[in-house]
């Protein structure tokens, strides 16, 4: 079908390309790659970059029409998701059986593919991202036919957070545990002078600061505790006396249930419930992860800059993911604190602020989220990736003639 006029979920990109398809079936899939000359994957358009863009010549693949396969194998504790499922729908599958994901990210409205192939990462001292519970990627290669790579093989590194430039994604199996039910609370402000940030990090199974810059602290702190440990301890900040959106003005109920009632893990990880608008709508975001031991001093960092911040912005939450092994993750091989920035739906506003930022955090090696507003300059970012040649070799093997590749991933890779 010819393209019809397609955005991304914040409105901020108009995709180009010659022709969108909806494949209904893996064997479409397969036809229409091995046809395709340039071919990238729409997710669930959470991305406020051209990272899907496949240009004008290319074919923009959905695969929201594809079987929503969710095999939960309960004796492996594991489920194979086909690539067009949601978190929301899988959480709800797999709790059905009685287990859990070991973490979510805050939104549950997000394709479970995409997350992982941008390094999309949840919270917690001692969670890995998103992409550590996956076992195994069934691709879709550039000739149509299918590869599956697992642990074990020396390519799984980076075939998780791939960017989608080694195919197209249709199916992971990823690794479950037993359910468990999550308790959260939110506290009021939490002044930044003197703050120990690892053991608020480290008070609970998860926790998030939000802060608009307007002062030097946190408005908020969400904290997230399993409901089958301790209470947390959190005595730097008082209790909410009334239910918090991380957005101001924003509307409480579209948020996941607070005041320490103890629910399903995929009701509380997330910070929106999956029925509601999540964040605020209308917004643009970026987000840079840096090594957790530097979460002080780039914070101060930010606090130096907050009067150029505070006009654009409309929340900075903090949080903080476990290092993991996927070669293009942005916590590759270090345990990690991630300063996301939700901005205002304002490009021309907000991006000279992102380069204030992006100085102000360069000297902690910050690695941009890859679905995200950045404008780090692809020298920088090669700089940031010691196995990014191992990745732009696996790209040449599976890919040769570069049929997933678009201006985006030709920059990261220095093709």
């Amino acid at each position: 079908m010819t393209a019809e006029t397609l955005t991304n979920w914040a409105r901020n990109i108009t995709y180009t390309a010659k022709e969108l398809q909806r494949p209904h079936s893996v064997d479409a899939l397969r036809a229409l790659v091995a046809g395709g000359e340039k071919v990238r994957v729409l997710g669930s358009g959470h991305s406020f970059n051209e990272i899907a863009e496949p240009g004008p010549e290319g074919t923009l693949l959905s695969l929201a029409g594809l079987p929503p396969v969710m095999e939960v194998d309960t004796a492996a504790r594991t489920v194979r998701v086909g690539g067009g499922v949601r978190y929301a729908e899988l959480a709800r599958a797999v709790h059905a059986h009685g287990l859990a994901l070991h973490n979510m990210a805050s939104l549950p409205h997000i394709s479970v593919a995409g997350s992982v192939a941008t390094g999309t990462h949840g919270s917690g001292d001692a969670n890995g991202p998103l992409a550590a519970a996956v076992r195994e990627v069934e691709l879709v290669t550039a000739d149509g036919t299918t590869l599956a790579l697992g642990r074990g093989d020396d390519r799984f590194g980076g075939a998780v957070t791939s960017l989608g430039a080694l195919g197209v994604v249709t199916a992971l199996i990823l690794d479950l545990e037993p359910a468990f039910e999550v308790r959260q609370r939110v506290y009021g402000q939490l002044p930044l002078a003197g703050l120990d940030f690892a053991a608020v990090s480290a008070a609970a199974y998860s926790v998030s600061l939000f802060t608009r810059w307007r002062h030097s602290g946190f408005d908020q702190a969400w904290v997230k505790g399993r409901a089958d440990r301790p209470v947390p301890d959190f005595p730097w900040a008082v209790p909410a006396a009334e239910a918090m959106h991380p957005v101001p003005g924003m509307p409480a109920e579209n948020c996941t249930e607070q005041f320490g009632v103890p629910g399903p893990w995929h009701e509380r990880l997330p910070h929106f419930r999956a029925e509601f608008t999540p964040s605020s709508g209308e917004e643009l975001q970026s987000e840079y992860l840096l090594p957790r031991e530097h979460a002080g001093a780039a914070l101060r960092e930010l606090d130096a800059i907050r009067d150029a911040v505070a006009p654009v912005l409309q929340v900075c939450e903090v949080r903080t993911v476990a290092a993991d092994e996927q070669w293009l993750s942005p916590s590759y091989g270090r345990d990690t604190v991630a300063l996301h920035f939700t901005w205002l739906a304002d490009t021309a506003a907000v991006l000279p602020v992102v380069r204030r930022v992006e100085e102000a955090l360069a000297p902690f090696a910050a690695r941009p989220h890859w679905g995200k507003v950045f404008t780090a300059s692809a020298t920088v970012l090669r700089e940031l990736y010691p196995r990014l040649a191992d990745f732009r070799a696996l790209a040449k093997e599976l890919d040769p003639a570069g049929k997933f590749r678009n201006a985006f991933v030709r920059d990261v890779l220095g093709d």
